[in-house]
């Protein structure tokens, strides 16, 4: 089956649009997705940063959305011909964590996901036959197919706007997961978001939904007044004394904290506003060492890592897209579309900070 994809052939390239060819059927409990839209992560990007851990020439692309066109069959996944889908993140589904519905801690999830590790033969090459890296994410969905497991698509109703789903599955599924997951907020708790791009915005309109009073820290403005639209109150990175201010704000300190940012000072920061036994999550790859500052861990702090949201994609997404649904999680303002053929527009426009969460629309769908 041959079709078009944006393929990253070395690090420091831009996508080429290409003509690929995907020589095998879905196998027992894959399917084949026609992507609708696919939303762009920084995940995608980091892989130029990657230190040739992660595979090229490859497709990227890991917060498609699409409908079903072909099912390996063989087993009940739930999942049929026609049907609308959400793709997230692969995991095994038989290690421990995976059956302790945390697949987002799966053992095999680097090797799944980041890193090519896959043990299975070339199924994806370019029209030249030569191999294309393994499905990333389990997905490749900067493309007009993928071809994905069952297991990381997720059901949706095809009255919802399809294309605009894709980042359900990864960004808005980490913010949002982080809050009523991970933290469980709720009325009353108290929340500061470091960082208000698309995770940390999506952060904030949880916390919004669940009742939780946000601070959001950001150095600039008109991510601040996005995250005021959003109901957080909006403090300026830069702001003399962070904790003191935000211990203010939030009746003596806040009882969580969610660093999308990296920075080790600003953790630190955020450590110091907590609350006695407050909480902070990092989901944000740190890129050196983090030196935690004398005091940053007493009266019962602590400090700990969220990947995916402590999401089961199946249960967290239909929950997000009720409360899209309810007015209550506007994540679609988030959003600015491209062509897949301008995918190199998007990143720049991503890395400039000119689109929050860009989504790539094949060429046939943007027409």
């Amino acid at each position: 089956m041959r079709f078009q994809a944006a393929v990253l052939r070395s690090y420091d390239a831009p996508f080429t649009m290409e003509e690929v060819v995907l020589r095998t059927e879905p196998a027992v409990g894959e399917i084949l997705v026609e992507i609708a839209g696919t939303g762009m992560c920084r995940t995608d990007l980091a892989v130029r940063r990657s230190a040739g851990r992660s595979p090229v020439p490859a497709v990227l692309g890991h917060e498609g959305a699409g409908v079903v066109v072909r099912t390996g069959g063989g087993t009940d996944t739930g999942i049929g011909v026609g049907d609308h889908v959400v793709l997230s993140f692969d995991s095994c589904g038989r290690c421990p964590t995976c059956r302790g519905a945390a697949p987002a801690y799966c053992d095999s999830f680097a090797s799944l996901n980041l890193f090519g590790g896959r043990e299975e033969p070339p199924r994806f090459t370019d029209a030249s036959g030569d191999a294309l890296a393994p499905r990333w994410f389990g997905q490749s969905s900067f493309a007009e197919y993928a071809l994905v497991s069952a297991r990381n698509a997720v059901r949706v109703d095809p009255a919802v706007p399809l294309e605009l789903l894709g980042p359900l599955g990864c960004g808005s599924l980490t913010g949002a997961g982080a809050v009523l997951n991970t933290f469980g907020a709720g009325p009353g708790d108290t929340l500061v978001v470091l960082g208000a791009g698309a995770v940390g915005l999506t952060a904030v309109m949880a916390a919004t939904a669940a009742g939780a009073p946000t601070v959001a820290v950001d150095r600039h403005p008109e991510r601040l007044a996005a995250a005021e639209r959003f109901g957080a109150i909006p403090l300026p990175a830069a702001s003399s004394d962070l904790p003191g201010r935000i211990r203010r704000l939030t009746d003596g300190g806040a009882r969580y904290a969610l660093d999308t940012t990296a920075s080790p000072p600003l953790i630190n920061q955020a450590l110091h506003a907590l609350r006695p036994t407050g909480t902070l999550g990092l989901v944000a790859r740190l890129h050196g060492p983090l030196t935690l500052e004398p005091g940053a861990l007493d009266r019962g702090r602590s400090v700990r890592h969220i990947c995916e949201g402590d999401a089961v994609p199946s249960l967290l997404i239909p929950r997000l897209i009720g409360l899209w649904r309810a007015g209550r999680f506007p994540f679609e303002q988030l959003i600015h579309t491209y062509p897949l053929s301008d995918i190199n527009e998007a990143e720049r426009d991503c890395d400039a900070g000119r689109a929050v969460k860009p989504v790539l629309l094949p060429d046939r769908a943007s027409r």
